[in-house]
């Protein structure tokens, strides 16, 4: 493998690291924050005590998350110059704004209140305390909106003007508001909540079915994380809808690959299933169900939706030649198995808030399904990786849509041999990392009780 496979590599692995640990962080914070809202306007002197050490509880499992999310993104700045610097020369002007500016408003907020949030249990008053929190939360989902936001130029570019062969930030404005942002942001919000939920949904099943001594907690947990799961998985279902729906104007080959549809119809199929030859640009066999496609992108059983031979000659009359289709296969799959873990979950979602609700108090009687909870957990991570991969892998082959080809951005002078070593080294090391910090997370969740 050359220096930019091994690089496109390298990259899509540390991002998927990172992002196991990123959802987390934007949904829990705001979990935690609610936590000890609800500990701050408590009655008696014996639940505020517990919900305390509700809120500790599950701020460590916060923190342990954290430390692995920034761990794992630092990494990612030092990509940009050894692995892409013909990238960084060309979008340096209008990538580094926004990153410039996570850094400045929200990292800084996010990670001067969590010290002070860490240490401040009795130094601050009780309210003042909460609001860290809450101050928390706020900039981890700032980080996420200024990090969405270059990422949202990459997949539909404005505000800018090509100079001397660099693209330069006309108007930051436009960056900001950019139509693409809206979708990519509210999906990743909804998908933190989504995951966050699910992860305490999973730790307090198992807490109500081991440890007796805290049930009673983690029951009335247990009904608060069904509610914001329910509203996580929600959101995420409806803000993916209308994104898909925009992917028509501003990226069509994007959602013709979600769909292997080859050719231009009106109106189009779902596919179910299809077996797809990419080579000939065509499915050898598929089972579609008529009009529902093109039901879904118009909100009516009328509307064309251009397929991907002719978008690929459209490519080539604006572009010039070469290929401009990504991985239909791997886009085709990868939407399905999103679409399907989601649904799932909420499907899970339902069930659990049945028990938590109407059989409260016989959940005990169900602890053998409490305690298989844990294997449910990594349905929202799996979700968030494959929702990832057609994010980035959908605009390929560009690494900035219209403007720059990913084979272009490269950095010029790099070999597969010192990549290699890096990726073998970033992949070992985050490997271990993750062990470490899943290891500690168990270990916390079993040994802490809330006498």
């Amino acid at each position: 493998m050359d220096a930019l496979i091994l690089s496109r590599l390298q990259f899509a692995i540390t991002t998927v690291y990172h992002f196991l640990f990123v959802p987390v962080t934007l949904g829990l914070s705001i979990f935690v924050a609610l936590l000890e809202t609800w500990y701050v306007n408590s009655g008696s002197y014996d639940e505020r005590l517990k919900l305390k050490k509700l809120v500790k509880f599950f701020g460590t499992i916060f923190l342990i998350n954290f430390a692995m999310g920034v761990v794992t993104g630092i990494v990612q700045e030092f990509h940009f110059g050894m692995n892409w610097s013909e990238y960084a020369r060309f979008m340096g002007d209008i990538f580094g704004a926004p990153l410039a500016l996570e850094a400045l408003t929200a990292f800084f907020i996010e990670s001067t209140f969590i010290g002070i949030w860490i240490f401040g249990w009795d130094k601050l008053g009780e309210k003042m305390h909460c609001l860290c929190i809450w101050l928390v939360a706020f900039g981890s989902n700032l980080s996420a909106f200024w990090i969405l936001v270059a990422n949202s130029f990459m997949q539909h570019p404005v505000g800018y003007e090509i100079q001397d062969g660099r693209a330069v930030m006309t108007s930051l404005f436009d960056l900001i508001t950019n139509r693409y942002v809206f979708g990519e942001y509210t999906h990743s919000f909804f998908a933190g909540i989504s995951t966050a939920g699910f992860l305490v949904i999973v730790v307090s099943a198992w807490k109500i079915a081991s440890d007796e001594i805290s049930r009673e907690m983690f029951v009335r947990t247990l009904r608060r994380a069904v509610l914001f799961t329910f509203i996580g998985v929600a959101g995420v279902m409806g803000t993916g809808h209308l994104h898909a729906q925009y992917l028509n104007v501003a990226n069509p080959m994007k959602l013709a690959s979600f769909e292997a549809l080859w050719e231009t119809e009106n109106p189009a199929p779902f596919s179910v299933w299809a077996n797809i030859n990419q080579d000939a640009g065509r499915n050898d066999a598929e089972i579609s169900i008529p009009k529902v496609f093109t039901f879904m992108v118009h909100n009516s059983f009328e509307g064309e939706i251009k397929g991907i031979n002719d978008l690929q000659r459209e490519s080539m009359e604006k572009y010039g030649s070469g290929y401009y289709v990504p991985d239909v296969t791997g886009l085709f799959w990868s939407f399905r198995i999103m679409v399907g873990v989601g649904g799932l979950m909420m499907l899970i979602v339902f069930a659990t808030g049945i028990l938590a609700f109407f059989q409260r108090d016989k959940l005990k009687e169900y602890s053998c399904i409490l305690k298989m909870m844990p294997l449910l957990l990594p349905l929202p991570f799996i979700a968030n990786s494959v929702g990832w991969y057609i994010a980035e892998a959908g605009r390929q082959p560009w690494i900035v849509v219209g403007l720059q080809k990913t084979a272009n951005a490269v950095s010029p002078n790099l070999s597969s041999g010192e990549v290699w070593i890096t990726l073998v080294g970033f992949t070992a090391v985050y490997l271990v990392l993750a062990i470490i910090a899943i290891f500690t997370a168990i270990r916390f969740i079993k040994r802490e009780t809330l006498a």
